[in-house]
């Protein structure tokens, strides 16, 4: 039977960064994007977005029938939060709040359902944005002082927010200690190290479809990592649920969704899962 269970192909989701423009600049087709994801992490305003922005992304969610879940950074417009800042647990907890409050504004406006009921605050996760994301899966201080932010909207909206991060990190940790469900993360369209390691980096490159194919597969079939040394790492252990994020800003993001999306689909299919 456990090894029957093993061999089930990882439930999966496809998620995206998105409303990462800002007034009448814009990064990635949003509107494309969202025929081809499930769950839409919208930025709050620290590293993009705006009071227009973040409202419009909530429409198109809304018309799309998409999850939302914030997307909040560290203070770092000029670097679109890719840079790491020396910042204190609860300093980055404030931080968090601030930008998750601004999202639940508008969530609340548009009415947006959760599981089929009406809330509140239909928030479904929470994923920190580039720098912060590394600075937090490293640090179980910083981990706390985030995860935390899930627990309080959580018992505000009464509902569920998950947080959605690294497996076996401080991110796990943090969830684990706070009970706050914990969605695993992996990146379709980024590097990791021979170590496993995610490559953030400042501007994505090009990757082709088939090796976004090759590593979608091997990812959902064997629960493996590929990494940039050519080995093939666990995601980690007991882990049979994950998300898999395509980014706006990569070149041929849609169509990488696309493909991503249609893989998860026929292998959730396949499985049985609903």
């Amino acid at each position: 039977m456990a090894s029957e269970m093993y061999a089930l192909p990882l439930k999966a989701t496809v998620n995206c960064d998105m409303g990462e423009g800002f007034s009448l600049y814009r990064i990635g087709d949003d509107e494309a994007l969202m025929k081809h994801i499930h769950l839409a992490n919208v930025a709050c305003g620290f590293h993009a977005s705006d009071f227009s922005v973040m409202n419009a992304t909530v429409t198109l969610a809304k018309l799309h029938g998409v999850a939302v879940g914030a997307h909040p950074s560290l203070p770092d417009l000029q670097g679109f939060g890719r840079r790491e800042m020396a910042i204190e647990p609860d300093e980055l907890k404030e931080c968090f709040i601030y930008q998750v409050g601004a999202l639940s504004g508008f969530l609340k406006l548009h009415e947006l359902p959760l599981n089929h009921a009406s809330v509140p605050f239909p928030l479904d996760q929470i994923k920190p944005h580039g720098a912060v994301y590394g600075q937090t899966s490293r640090s179980l201080p910083l981990a706390r002082a985030v995860v935390e932010v899930a627990k309080i909207f959580s018992s505000q909206g009464n509902q569920e927010v998950a947080f959605v991060g690294v497996a076996g990190s401080a991110h796990q940790a943090a969830a684990e200690e706070f009970g706050v469900k914990f969605i695993p993360e992996w990146f379709a369209d980024l590097d990791y190290t021979p170590e496993g390691k995610l490559m953030i980096t400042k501007k994505h490159d090009p990757v082709p479809l088939e090796v976004v194919r090759d590593r979608v597969m091997r990812l959902l079939n064997e629960k493996k990592v590929t990494t940039v040394g050519g080995d093939f790492l666990p995601l980690g252990n007991n882990v049979n649920e994950v998300t898999i994020c395509c980014h706006s800003d990569t070149p041929g993001a849609v169509e990488i969704a696309q493909l991503v999306k249609s893989l998860v689909d026929e292998s959730n299919h396949s499985a049985g899962y609903a």
